[in-house]
C-alpha cells in the first residue's frame, strides 16, 4: 500500500455529495485515481468545501444522451450517470411505452449541445436510480437553462436543491411559454412530465 504523501479531494465538481463522495487522489507516481467507495487509509486528507473549489477545470466527456434530461459522461476510469438538476423533459417511452410529445426533439437538442464534448458540472448530490444531480455547463453555457429556453424542458415542479438559483430556470420558462416555443406550442394540449410519468407508470 501507497505510504507516501498523498492527497485526497473529498468533492466532485462543488459540492459533496449528499450520498456517496466520489474521492480524488493521486499516487507517489503521479497516476490519478478516482473511487466512490472509500478514500485509502493512513493518508494525508484534506477537504474543500464549495466555496473553495474552481471546478470548471475539471472536464468531463460526455458518453450517451438518454433523453432531454440525462446524460453519461467519464473522466479516467469513472462513468456516471447525471440527471440534469432543477429540469424535467418530456418523456420518452420505456419498453415500448407511448412516448409524450416533444421527447425525441429534446433528447436530439440536448445531443447537439453536449454529445460528445467536454463539460464542466456543478455537483447538487444524488438523485433517484444513483444519478448526480447536476448543472451541466459547456464553456459557460449552462445547459440546464438552455434546455428550458429552448421550450424543451421545464422547471422541476419537485422538490429542488436550495442552493439551486430557481428564479433564473422560473424566469426562463415563463419566457419559453410565452413564446410558444417548443413543448409550449401544444397551449392547453400541454402535460407536465410529471403528470405524464403519474398517467404512464414503467411497468
Amino acid at each position: 500500500m501507497i505510504k507516501t504523501s498523498i492527497r485526497v479531494f473529498f468533492i466532485l465538481f462543488f459540492s459533496l455529495f449528499l450520498y456517496g463522495n466520489i474521492y480524488f487522489w493521486t499516487d507517489e507516481n503521479g497516476i490519478k485515481h478516482f473511487t466512490n467507495i472509500a478514500p485509502p487509509l493512513n493518508e494525508t486528507i484534506e477537504e474543500f468545501t464549495e466555496s473553495d473549489v474552481v471546478f470548471p477545470k475539471q472536464q468531463f466527456k460526455v458518453l450517451k444522451v438518454f433523453d432531454g434530461d440525462t446524460i453519461k459522461v467519464t473522466r479516467v476510469d469513472l462513468i456516471f450517470k447525471i440527471r440534469l438538476v432543477g429540469i424535467d423533459s418530456p418523456e420518452i417511452g420505456f419498453r415500448g411505452q407511448k412516448t409524450q410529445p416533444f421527447s425525441q426533439k429534446a433528447k436530439h437538442y440536448l445531443e447537439g449541445l453536449v454529445g460528445n464534448k467536454k463539460v464542466a458540472i456543478k455537483s447538487y448530490g444524488t438523485g433517484a436510480y444513483n444519478r448526480q444531480l447536476a448543472e451541466v455547463f459547456v464553456g459557460n453555457k449552462n445547459i440546464n437553462i438552455e434546455m428550458i429556453r429552448a421550450g424543451l424542458a421545464e422547471v422541476y415542479k419537485g422538490k429542488r436543491p436550495k442552493k439551486l438559483d430557481s428564479q433564473s430556470y422560473l424566469k426562463e420558462e415563463l419566457r419559453a411559454r410565452r413564446a410558444g416555443k417548443g413543448m409550449w406550442i401544444q397551449g392547453s394540449r400541454y402535460k407536465s412530465p410529471r403528470q405524464w410519468r403519474k398517467d404512464h407508470p414503467r411497468k
